[in-house]
């Protein structure tokens, strides 16, 4: 089982390298498959869902990986945690968008949405909570979370003045942090 284990792991390592490296477009069975010396049958056999299985289970390392950041950041309130989502956004931008951008069948907001996921999610709301005054903080979080996804994906796009960004997230901290009394 262990070597099982192993072998998934490895196979998610080496796609979110190549990703990284080249986009999620160059990610192929048939690459990946060569990269490793795995056959793609084996591939399948632990991702029967071939690419999509495996930019998931990427996805779900991801969210391990933000959680542990935005956890973090979270001792210097909004502002640490805005500035550490971007910044996680922008140091690992292929596996960003196997979280955020891609179609994906992980879902947030519903019954069966993976724990790692409600706990980034649960990390947002801890910082929007004692700032929303009477306001409902889960639709406060939403919306807060969707201003910093915006924000990485505009300037990731270069639909942003590169010289404002600084000044871009210390608006959001600054509206965000005002009580909503």
């Amino acid at each position: 089982m262990r070597d099982r284990t192993e072998r998934a792991q490895r196979i998610v390592s080496a796609a979110r390298e190549l990703a990284e490296a080249e986009g999620w477009d160059a990610v192929t069975t048939r690459k990946l498959a060569a990269l490793i010396e795995y056959s793609q049958p084996v591939l399948y056999s632990h991702f029967p869902g071939g690419k999509d299985a495996i930019m998931a289970a990427a996805a779900l390392e991801g969210f391990a990986e933000l959680v542990s950041v935005l956890g973090t950041a979270r001792r210097d309130g909004l502002a640490g945690v805005a500035a550490a989502y971007v910044e996680f956004a922008d140091a690992k931008p292929a596996l960003y968008d196997a979280m955020f951008t891609l179609a994906s069948e992980l879902r947030f907001a519903e019954d069966d949405t993976p724990e790692v996921m409600k706990a980034n999610f649960a990390e947002l709301l801890a910082v929007i909570e004692p700032v929303a005054g009477t306001q409902n903080a889960g639709p406060l979080t939403e919306v807060f979370w969707s201003t910093l996804h915006g924000l990485v994906t505009l300037d990731r796009g270069h639909r942003l003045s590169p010289a404002h960004r600084d000044e871009r997230l210390a608006l959001v901290v600054a509206r965000f942090g005002t009580r909503g009394d």
